[in-house]
């Protein structure tokens, strides 16, 4: 049986309605963990069906400045609607994305941004420092490659780790807000600056 105090406690961890919480405690037979892991499968098939549908019409221009007043960073975060742009806990989120933004300096927003011309460069340097070693070709590939995606991940802000729970990326905890909030919600556009 599945009592009231088990779906609030879900609520507050995970920030879904309350019947959905329900839903998963019941469909997990009370187990808190497999509840978070159903929620966060339908979450992430909530917010894919969302980006792929919708368009961003509202949102809003996000401004932080670190205490050293050394760094600075502009976010525009764009959702549907001006109701979401108003809301708490979209004007958290864009504050979140600054701190992320000020903190780890991406310089792209998503993976496909990186111009081809500076992964190129980096696969023929990478291929360079193993040329001289005696592994199979093959193997300096994968590896070559396993180095382009890490340094994507890095310089990348969706494919970032998350600053505040290292076990998310950037784009899980914007996931997790689309399927809060209703819409869609992307990243369109930051700067950061640094003295």
């Amino acid at each position: 049986m599945i009592n009231a105090i088990d779906v609030q406690k879900l609520r507050q961890k995970t920030g879904s309605s309350m019947m959905e919480c329900k839903k998963a405690l019941t469909e997990a037979n009370g187990d808190e963990g497999k509840a978070i892991e159903i929620l966060k499968k339908k979450g992430e098939k909530v917010a894919e069906s969302k980006i792929l549908s919708r368009e961003t019409k509202s949102g809003l221009i996000d401004a932080y400045v670190h205490g050293n007043a050394k760094v600075g960073v502009l976010l525009e975060l764009d959702c549907e609607t001006d109701f979401v742009a108003r809301n708490e806990e979209f004007k958290e989120l864009s504050h979140l994305l600054c701190l992320q933004i000020a903190a780890m300096a991406p310089k792209y927003v998503s993976v496909d941004q990186v111009p081809q011309e500076m992964i190129e460069e980096d696969r023929r340097i990478f291929r360079e420092q193993f040329a001289s070693t005696n592994k199979p070709a093959q193997m300096i590939e994968q590896i070559v490659e396993g180095k382009i995606k890490k340094q994507n991940e890095e310089v990348c802000l969706l494919t970032q780790p998350f600053i505040k729970d290292q076990d998310k990326r950037v784009a899980d905890v914007i996931n997790q807000a689309i399927a809060k909030l209703g819409e869609k919600i992307t990243v369109k556009h930051f700067v950061r600056y640094a003295i």
